[in-house]
């Protein structure tokens, strides 16, 4: 999550700790943020609750991690936050047949019912990336092209998950 609507990026504007290139910031204090991802030496996991020695330990191995809402933890739905009866287009990185993958729905659900057909899609890990109207710009890149699926609204989007190959 992105605290303030600022004009630059700053660390502290980020929900929770996290981790960038190695370095360790610390954002501001989020309950919602009751899981982690971190990658580092070519790795990555999820992790619930109490992950503040993953995120030190991938700063120090010069990885990168955030902290976010878990949805799953290892197959099983955990407590979340968020009421289920919350209505958006929700977006979660997740762990599907030991693959990282983004998931998002095609179109304003609960998150109830994200939930549910994440599960029954047989997804083993999620955490929610946040996508609230205005900050869910995104896109990939095929082959020779970049494909928009939600164009940029402003110039304020700070977070982002990015995936080279």
């Amino acid at each position: 999550f992105t605290g303030e609507l600022l004009k630059e990026f700053m660390h502290f504007n980020i929900a929770g700790n996290h981790v960038s290139s190695g370095q360790l910031y610390k954002g501001y204090r989020c309950k919602r943020n009751t899981g982690a991802f971190v990658y580092y030496n070519g790795e990555w996991k999820f992790c619930y609750q109490n992950y503040s020695d993953e995120m030190k330990i991938a700063a120090k191995n010069g990885g990168c991690a955030f902290g976010q809402e878990m949805i799953i933890y290892k197959g099983k739905l955990v407590k979340t936050i968020r009421n289920d009866n919350n209505k958006n287009q929700f977006r979660a990185l997740c762990c599907k047949d030991d693959q990282l993958v983004i998931i998002e729905s095609d179109s304003i659900i609960t998150f109830g019912e994200f939930k549910q057909q994440l599960l029954s899609f047989g997804v083993s890990d999620a955490i929610y990336i946040d996508m609230g109207a205005g900050w869910n710009h995104a896109w990939y890149r095929d082959k020779d092209n970049v494909i928009e699926l939600h164009p940029k609204a402003h110039d304020y989007c700070t977070n982002w998950v990015t995936f080279y190959k």
